[in-house]
């Protein structure tokens, strides 16, 4: 079930490529895009690089029509975990080591995963993953697995594909990590 078609572009391209769309869908009777006519969402972006998407999707108007798609709970998500790092570090943690004690601790609010970490071709490495996602919800905490083909799933695989907003500061998970290290 597709709720939203976002279609963005600088200039006039957008409005050119909807045009053609659907009177190619009329010429050829495509009923489906015909019917979903007013799922087609229009907007302005500053390029057409795939960086763009993440302008785009903090548009207040494409916010409020995609607010249900897994793609605005994915950028909303990482949003929070930024947030969290500037403004609390004791509360978010990257990295895989980190975040499997912060789940030890029962501390994980929130886990983000890439798709490419929790379906990884090595076993070890995805059985590792799968007992991390299974673990954060059994204690209550909520998983959003990141599509590696989005842009958010990409800034995610540069800070190590997993990170975790956390109920509690738990600020003895660095200092342990940073004294054994001098070890």
């Amino acid at each position: 079930v597709v709720k939203v078609v976002l279609v963005a572009s600088p200039g006039f391209v957008r409005e050119q490529f909807c045009e053609f769309l659907f009177l190619r869908a009329v010429k050829q009777d495509l009923k489906t895009i015909l019917e979903n006519r007013g799922k087609f969402l229009q907007v302005h972006s500053s390029s057409g690089h795939k960086y763009s998407l993440t302008e785009v999707l903090c548009d207040p108007a494409v916010t409020s029509r995609l607010a249900d798609t897994k793609a605005a709970s994915e950028i909303k998500a990482l949003g929070d975990f930024y947030k969290m790092l500037q403004h609390e570090p004791d509360r978010a943690f990257y990295g895989i080591k980190q975040v499997e004690r912060a789940n030890e601790a029962l501390a994980i609010d929130t886990l983000l995963v890439t798709d490419e970490l929790f379906r990884h071709q090595d076993v070890a490495t995805r059985t590792r993953y799968v007992k991390l996602v299974d673990s954060v919800r059994e204690n209550g905490g909520v998983v959003r697995i990141f599509s590696s083909l989005h842009v958010s799933g990409e800034q995610l695989n540069q800070l190590t594909g997993v990170a975790a907003i956390l109920r509690f500061p738990v600020a003895d998970l660095s200092e342990d990590e940073s004294s054994s290290g001098e070890d």
